[in-house]
């Protein structure tokens, strides 16, 4: 295939390897990757707190350091995409689906099904529910995307690198990084990148399936899931193939005014009072935590080091998988920022959107339950969005509207992966050819449809979390390499800048 570099031709094989295992053994593929992640989880928890914490802290330290003025390419190069736009292409490839699946499900679940500290239903499991909520979806999971983002980004565009993981690393692996090992890296990152994505896509499907049984009756089965992603495949395939700056950006907007629709109709009609003071209030809660929730291990207590696994490991993992996919993505859209305006607007805008987002529907969700008005904690996971819009006026509609919003987020999130994974298999290429988009649509379509076989959602989250650990080993290379060059960059920019007159300090300043 042309331009098409090793690294495709062996992850292909990989994964086509994968799909006939799951064809042909569904059960015993079900079985060994849920023993793989149960050996994970129970292993490496602790290894997974650490590390992300440690990611938000060198986040952090850029956005202070010196180094935060530093441009994210050469000292005249000017954004490509205004600033609303870049946001919601950071918050479509970053969040997308996982958001509208989780939106009501979680905070629900934390509150009336299994409560993170607290007794379930009681006032103490409304603040954690929120609380831990805004914990899995907030700076920890933007700062694994933002450190491979800023990383990439920084070699891509200032350092003139291939849009490669493995050229990231250089300043730490030298040669290494052009060999075997740096294609082994990379493919590495294809293969998280797959996992993640056909995570996500089948989380899409399955919601959209939920939505349209619980308004419509329609059978909730992999029949159905087979039928809405050959169906949705078909349309982000059309809108991979009109480009980066036609398809991705025009569905990213739409994205945000639909998801900004249902949003305020929900705010509106449900308990506004309730979720303002929620909202509040679970932001200090969220705050004041912080650290205590980021190293929270529970090892005396059984119960809630499973909850632990089930909600916290498992976010830390797919974030870390999302992270090649939505690094890549946001580094190809982010030239011409600096590195402070990079991590400020990448931790904290899609953090915040995220945060409101909880706090208006799975503060309604439990407010609605707690009123015993309806018992949506009863419902599926992928219809409790469902259950709760079904109590306002106009709630079909509105619930239409969101399968609608689920949908378009499934094509941005598709086109996006599709994107990136042609990218990464043809040297970095930043505008690779269609027809290896079309080849990574259709192996993302039959991943995803292969996990749903084998063993739906519990299969899903599974196969990420196990393509999650190599590739953190990855992302911490990757934070000792930025950091090594970003140093020794800030160092020259400072003798420089001592050594000009003040009128070509001027010029030359990020």
């Amino acid at each position: 295939m042309k331009k098409a570099s090793s690294v495709f031709y062996i992850s292909a094989a990989i994964l086509l390897m994968l799909v006939v295992i799951g064809v042909i053994a569904p059960k015993a593929f079900e079985t060994a990757t849920g023993n793989t992640e149960s050996f994970i989880t129970d292993t490496f928890g602790w290894y997974y707190l650490i590390i992300v914490t440690a990611f938000v802290a060198i986040c952090i330290y850029l956005l202070v350091s010196p180094a935060g003025k530093i441009k994210l390419g050469k000292p005249d190069d000017q954004p490509e995409f205004s600033r609303p736009t870049w946001v919601a292409m950071l918050f479509s490839a970053g969040v997308g689906i996982g958001l509208v699946f989780y939106g009501t499900a979680e905070p629900i679940s934390h509150f009336a099904l299994s409560s993170p500290t607290g007794e379930t239903g009681s006032d103490q499991a409304v603040r954690d529910a929120m609380q831990y909520t805004f914990f899995h979806w907030g700076i920890h999971a933007w700062a694994v995307y933002g450190l491979v983002g800023l990383c990439l980004a920084y070699f891509m565009f200032r350092r003139g690198e291939t849009g490669l993981i493995s050229s990231t690393l250089k300043p730490v692996i030298g040669r290494h990084a052009s060999g075997p090992l740096g294609k082994a890296i990379d493919v590495i990152a294809v293969l998280a990148t797959v996992m993640g994505v056909a995570t996500s896509l089948g989380f899409g499907a399955v919601q959209i399936n939920g939505g349209l049984s619980y308004l419509f009756g329609i059978p909730s089965n992999m029949v159905s899931q087979f039928i809405i992603i050959l169906a949705v495949t078909v349309l982000f395939m059309i809108s991979a193939l009109s480009g980066l700056d036609k398809g991705i950006k025009i569905l990213s907007n739409a994205n945000m005014l639909l998801a900004a629709v249902v949003f305020l109709i929900v705010f509106i009609f449900g308990p506004t009072l309730f979720t303002l003071n929620l909202f509040t209030d679970t932001l200090g809660k969220y705050l004041q935590n912080f650290v205590n929730m980021s190293f929270r291990l529970a090892p005396l207590n059984s119960d809630n080091r499973h909850w632990i696994n089930v909600w916290t490991i498992f976010y830390w993992a797919w974030w870390i998988a999302w992270s090649p996919f939505v690094g890549i993505f946001i580094a190809r859209v982010s030239k011409g920022r600096t590195i402070r305006e990079f991590v400020t607007y990448v931790l904290l805008a899609p953090s915040l959107i995220s945060f409101l987002w909880f706090s208006v529907f799975g503060g309604s969700a439990i407010s609605i339950e707690r009123s015993g008005t309806k018992i949506i904690s009863a419902l599926a996971t992928q219809e409790s969005l469902f259950g709760m819009l079904s109590t306002f006026p106009w709630g079909t509609a509105i619930s239409v509207v969101a399968i609608g919003l689920i949908a378009i987020f499934f094509i941005t999130s598709a086109d996006s992966g599709t994107f990136v994974l042609a990218m990464m298999t043809t040297n970095g290429d930043q505008n690779p050819n269609n027809t290896l988009k079309i080849v990574w649509g259709l192996l993302l379509t039959a991943i995803a449809l292969v996990l749903l076989y084998s063993g739906g959602l519990q299969a899903l989250q599974n196969t990420m979390i196990i393509a999650a650990l190599p590739f953190s080993v990855v992302i911490i290379l990757m934070a000792v390499s930025l950091l090594k060059v970003l140093n020794a960059d800030a160092r020259e920019l400072s003798r420089t800048k001592r050594t000009q007159p003040p009128a070509q300090e001027k010029k030359h300043e990020n």
